[in-house]
């Protein structure tokens, strides 16, 4: 079950600014994953689970955090239906990503108080899912939108909270553009947790940046 209610997640996204996003098949080098960002000072994370058998391999992440890093909040993204996300509410999740806006997903965190986070790219759907309850929404493909669309939303509606996914660079100049248009934070994936040529991960490469993002946000917010 989940151990964080949402309005916690809901803080700590907001505290944080942004979300690491990974996916891999492997549980060690989910753990190693997981230790680097960490180490970075990443304390939220979002287990993508794109490929087979994902909830086995997010069961042992979930025990991995609980029990090495109780401080950290763990999310599952790519969710598709209630039922998945209760499945993964099951094993631990601390909040529900989606693709798109579903009313099943809604009504199955809502009831169990856990954050759930739809992807939405349109005014009409920002507002559905605000009526259905959500807290922060998921711009989604963040390349598509650009950080002028969040500034045209919160224009009107400046109390809508907005993390963009896709997109998003670790760089100060692409992280400056989106804080100053008004998101809330930001998700990173394959630019931030990407493989080498080889396949494998820089772990300390990975820490690193980490940090540099942390300190940016910072840096942009004071």
């Amino acid at each position: 079950m989940s151990t964080h209610t949402r309005i916690e997640v809901a803080l700590a996204l907001k505290s944080n600014g942004f979300v690491p996003l990974f996916y891999d098949e492997n549980i060690e080098n989910c753990k190693k994953l997981i230790t680097a960002c960490y180490s970075g000072g990443a304390r939220l994370l979002e287990f993508t689970a794109r490929g087979n058998f994902a909830h086995e391999v997010f069961n042992e992440v979930s025990k991995f955090i609980k029990s090495n890093y109780p401080d950290m909040y763990l999310g599952v993204g790519s969710i598709t239906d209630g039922a998945a996300a209760s499945l993964y509410m099951q094993m631990g999740a601390d909040f529900i990503v989606t693709p798109a806006l579903r009313e099943d997903i809604a009504d199955v965190c809502n009831r169990r108080k856990v954050l759930w986070l739809p992807g939405c790219g349109s005014l009409k759907e920002i507002n559905d899912a605000e009526a259905l309850g959500c807290e922060i929404i998921k711009l989604f493909p963040g390349s598509i939108y650009g950080p002028d669309f969040v500034k045209a939303v919160r224009g009107p509606q400046p109390w809508t909270s907005i993390m963009p996914t896709g997109g998003v660079t670790p760089t100060s100049e692409n992280l400056k553009s989106w804080f100053d248009a008004g998101v809330t934070c930001v998700g990173l994936g394959s630019q931030l947790i990407g493989k080498s040529s080889e396949g494998t991960y820089d772990y300390q490469g990975i820490e690193t940046k980490v940090k540099e993002v942390i300190k940016i946000i910072s840096t942009l917010r004071n």
